[in-house]
């Protein structure tokens, strides 16, 4: 392996099949999103692991119509909302869902605000609760974004694909070793269907980024022999418990802070720095040799996860990565990679190569968050729809691995991490009790 109810209304008059059967010979489309990336991003389509040509035509309007169904609707999902709004033309939101009422209607409000007449929902369309992932898939729509804490992607990922959907979810895509192996089996059903899939991992779309690792992976540093991996910063918000709030709510409102929701933050937020690190080598590293801990976020109100971890990742021809990733009040900060090669030296983050081959970025950069979108759209309308599951599956599990070796205190390799038996998330989702892991301990905390 590599990783409803239905309330069915009436949307728009194209179907979700129209949509499909045009997207084999959408080519007018790829040239209007093209132009549209022109114009506003400076640069033409670009998608992983290759590019889509700068075309000319007229976009075809009508029956390549993408109409949006989200789920999960704070800040990244209202974010990935205006993203996908501002990427191409013939885009309109006509469903939306999340667990809470409060942040869906907050966030519908605040969106027709700005996109008035790209928002088209209406309040049979807005679903609430923990199945309103399902009523999203099952409403007229043809595109998802999944924007819910990572707990719920595998599931989401596997409704999504079991509808025959284009997908974009959010990172990381699971927190636990069987949530990586659903992912990746969805990874391989989803390119059976033909079905497009792009990820949060926003750096594989940035111009800086692509144009720096091209120039590594063409050889301009030699031989990559170390790496260095940093997400340091600060704290990040936490929402006070109110009295009428269950022990699963308070957990999902806070969903950062409980590993079986977020993964900890090496897995919701250091796994960007990882994924760059996993492409320039283009593989992932065999084990990993952490520690970490939960020094100064000690409050119970910040669930039970460490606020630090450090990882010696080990990779196939002996290159280590250092990695490490902090949320620690009043400490110094650092969002970076880099890379040592037998012939240079890469400060990844800044595009800015030494060495014999010595180069920096002088182009302007790019949107990624607006771009993922664009390329997602154009590669589905040109009939090549572009899956970046297995990508962001396999960085998802790096950092689960490098957790579950801070957790335990042991050596843990990838196949311990693929093949672990541990599920995080519960069976059963409702509201009510819910207990608090204990924050682990190295050395006593079993590996499973």
């Amino acid at each position: 392996m590599s990783k409803r109810r239905v309330s069915r209304a009436e949307g728009p008059a194209s179907s979700r099949r129209d949509f499909i059967q045009t997207s084999a010979v959408g080519v007018a489309g790829v040239a209007g999103v093209a132009g549209v990336a022109g114009a506003a991003l400076g640069g033409g389509v670009i998608v992983n692991g290759g590019s889509l040509p700068r075309l000319s035509g007229a976009w075809a309007q009508g029956s390549d119509e993408i109409r949006v169904g989200v789920i999960g609707c704070g800040g990244r999902g209202t974010g990935a909302i205006g993203n996908v709004l501002d990427s191409a033309p013939g885009v309109r939101i006509v469903a939306m869902g999340d667990t809470f009422a409060d942040r869906l209607q907050e966030g519908v409000a605040s969106l027709k605000k700005k996109y008035a007449e790209k928002i088209d929902v209406p309040a049979d369309r807005m679903f609430v609760g923990f199945d309103a992932y399902q009523k999203v898939i099952n409403s007229d729509v043809n595109y998802i974004i999944l924007a819910s804490p990572p707990a719920f992607r595998p599931t989401h990922l596997q409704a999504a694909v079991a509808a025959g959907r284009h997908i974009f979810t959010e990172k990381p895509v699971a927190v636990d070793g069987p949530g990586i192996r659903l992912c990746l089996s969805l990874y391989e059903q989803a390119k059976a269907k033909g079905l497009g899939i792009a990820a949060g991992t926003q750096r594989r779309h940035q111009t800086g980024y692509r144009e720096t690792l091209q120039r590594i992976q063409d050889g301009a540093i030699g031989e990559i022999v170390a790496a260095r991996a940093y997400w340091n910063q600060g704290g990040l918000w936490n929402k006070a418990r109110q009295a009428n709030w269950s022990d699963m709510e308070w957990q999902i409102r806070n969903w950062l802070y409980f590993t079986w929701l977020s993964g900890d933050h090496i897995v919701e937020q250091h796994v960007h720095n990882i994924d760059v690190v996993n492409w320039a080598m283009g593989t992932h590293p065999l084990k990993a040799y952490g520690m970490g801990g939960r020094q100064q976020r000690t409050d119970p109100a910040y669930g039970h996860i460490f606020d630090h971890f450090a990882i010696d990742y080990e990779y196939e021809n002996g290159m280590h990565l250092s990695s490490y990733c902090r949320q620690i009040v009043n400490t110094d900060s650092s969002v970076s990679e880099a890379l040592v090669g037998t012939k240079g030296s890469c400060q990844v983050n800044k595009y800015i190569i030494s060495g014999e081959k010595s180069w920096r970025l002088t182009e302007k950069d790019n949107n990624p968050y607006v771009q993922e979108h664009t390329n997602l759209i154009a590669s589905i309308r040109a009939g090549k729809p572009i899956n970046e599951l297995k990508t962001v599956s396999e960085s998802t599990l790096t950092a689960i691995m490098g957790r579950m070796s801070a957790y335990t205190g042991k050596t843990v390799t990838w196949e311990q991490a693929l093949e672990s038996q541990e599920s995080l998330v519960p069976e059963k989702l409702s509201w009510g009790p819910i207990a608090v892991p204990a924050v682990p301990i190295p050395g006593k905390t079993p590996l499973v």
